[in-house]
């Protein structure tokens, strides 16, 4: 599904990702884990599209496709959804609208048609059911006034109405507590756990693994892939450090 080949990039020219290379299949849950300034957002920001991050070397393909190539609203509707360590607001424009938008603006891209009122609104209250997010703060303006754990539940909702086939989340925990987590940990099963869809957990710690359990864990240090392992590796992390562990 995406295939990461010697990757390179850098911000106002200094270099971040040295040489990442990693390939998630159909069916997989990976999660990266490393210290700070290691390059995970940068990743994650590559692959969505952001500006200001420049690839300097390497390849990415996804769906057979060179991701790279396209620009960040033709990534979204070829199947990829970033979710933000720090979900924005936006003043004045409404949840529902914006998620309307947002899910008809990629079907029309896909040649399929745009989903009515009331068919929206239908999935819009399954989905927030889902992640126990209540429809209302949806009519509110975009993520105004919601609390760091309601934001990560409103994105979970927006990647649920999405329906992506890879979604790459950057510190989804960031800012959750026990039962916000485990909602989202839940919610992240619930929409992503199959067989033609995959899932990038971009995180510093072991907790959310606890609820979305991931097939393979990566140690990302000094700009790439250093070690890789199964979920203990995630428990070896906690327990001994990233310093040693990448060491």
């Amino acid at each position: 599904m995406l295939i990461i080949d010697n990757l390179h990039a850098a911000v106002a020219d200094k270099p971040i990702l040295k040489g990442l290379s990693l390939t998630i299949n159909a069916g997989e849950i990976h999660a990266i884990m490393g210290p700070n300034g290691a390059g995970k957002s940068t990743l994650g920001y590559v692959l969505g599209g952001r500006p200001g991050y420049e690839v300097t070397g390497g390849t990415v393909t996804f769906q057979g496709q060179d991701l790279l190539a396209h620009e960040p609203h033709e990534r979204a509707a070829m199947g990829l959804f970033l979710g933000f360590q720090y979900p924005v607001e936006i003043p004045g424009v409404s949840f529902v609208q914006f998620l309307r938008e947002s899910l008809n603006a990629q079907r029309r891209s896909r040649g399929e048609e745009p989903l009515s009122g009331g068919e929206f609104l239908k999935l819009a209250r399954e989905k927030a059911a889902l992640l126990k997010l209540d429809m209302d703060m949806l009519k509110r303006p975009v993520n105004v006034g919601f609390s760091g754990g309601e934001k990560k539940r409103a994105e979970m909702v927006q990647m649920g109405i999405l329906d992506p086939t890879l979604a790459i989340l950057d510190e989804t925990d960031s800012g959750l507590d026990i039962d916000a987590l485990r909602i989202v940990g839940d919610g992240i099963n619930a929409v992503m756990r199959r067989a033609d869809k995959a899932v990038l957990l971009i995180t510093h710690y072991q907790r959310l693994l606890d609820y979305v359990k991931p097939d393979f864990v990566h140690v990302l240090a000094g700009g790439r892939i250093v070690r890789t392992g199964g979920p203990e590796l995630a428990l070896e992390l906690e327990e001994r450090g990233y310093e040693d562990v990448a060491a």
